[in-house]
């Protein structure tokens, strides 16, 4: 078995002052959470974001940047929560930032039922099947693979978590697009923003798909912003992500 692998503190891309706890053997976050925790609308009028499957905390430090609100992290795995925990306390964001460790499903139980104006979610993207390709760390499987969680479990309990006109914001496969939105009006959620996030300037299709929802929203008004590049034609950052990275573009 091999040897787990140290903790690293790294900076939280190029904000100033903000620190993540990471181990790379078990969780690490990813580009999607940074994309959905810029892409999410937060308006002066929220005060209470709760973010689903919240790994190291990554969502929760990243949306302290955009809002005074109180904000919720829930992780169900103990190892992670733990990472989460400590990054929050490492930032001195204890006043605004609590962590819960538990599942999700029933989240609304120890937090409260209609009371926030926000979710996020960064799902596992994958279905489980005995057959299917797993990670070998049951940490990452677990991220990745909707073995403790399904898609329908989260925009479930979403419901029940937000208020009427209350926001959700997630990311997901653009191959589950179809799904995703039948999931959504089942839990009388009407999407309000897309945006297709494609791999390059020159990639033919989007891999990755920003979605936000309004619980018992009226229909129609939805918009589609404009692709998001990850990578330019030259394997560089595209000036967009630098931008979100709050990295400068080099001359």
């Amino acid at each position: 078995m091999p040897k787990p692998q140290k903790e690293i503190i790294n900076d939280l891309l190029g904000y100033e002052g903000l620190k993540i706890i990471q181990r790379p053997d078990i969780f690490n976050f990813s580009l999607d959470s940074t994309l959905l925790a810029y892409f999410v609308t937060i308006n002066k009028k929220d005060h209470q974001i709760i973010d689903l499957g919240c790994g190291n905390g990554y969502i929760p430090i990243f949306l302290s940047l955009r809002t005074s609100a109180q904000i919720i992290g829930v992780e169900l795995q103990e190892e992670i929560y733990d990472l989460a925990r400590r990054s929050v306390s490492y930032n001195h964001l204890e006043e605004q930032i609590k962590i819960y460790q538990g599942n999700l499903k029933d989240i609304y139980k120890v937090v409260g039922s209609s009371k926030f104006d926000v979710v996020t979610s960064n799902p596992p993207f994958f279905k489980y099947q005995p057959s299917s390709n797993i990670n070998e760390s049951i940490y990452k499987t677990i991220a990745r693979h909707e073995i403790e969680a399904t898609l329908e479990d989260i925009v479930k309990v979403s419901n029940i978590l937000l208020k009427d006109g209350g926001t959700l914001a997630m990311v997901h496969r653009v191959d589950r697009m179809i799904e995703v939105f039948d999931t959504f009006n089942k839990y009388h959620f009407a999407i309000k923003r897309l945006r297709f996030v494609y791999p390059k300037k020159t990639s033919d299709k989007a891999l990755v798909l920003l979605i936000e929802a309004k619980k018992k929203g009226s229909s129609g008004n939805l918009k589609i912003l404009p692709p998001l590049y990850v990578y330019d034609e030259n394997n560089q950052y595209t000036e967009e992500i630098l931008k979100i990275f709050n990295y400068k573009k080099e001359e």
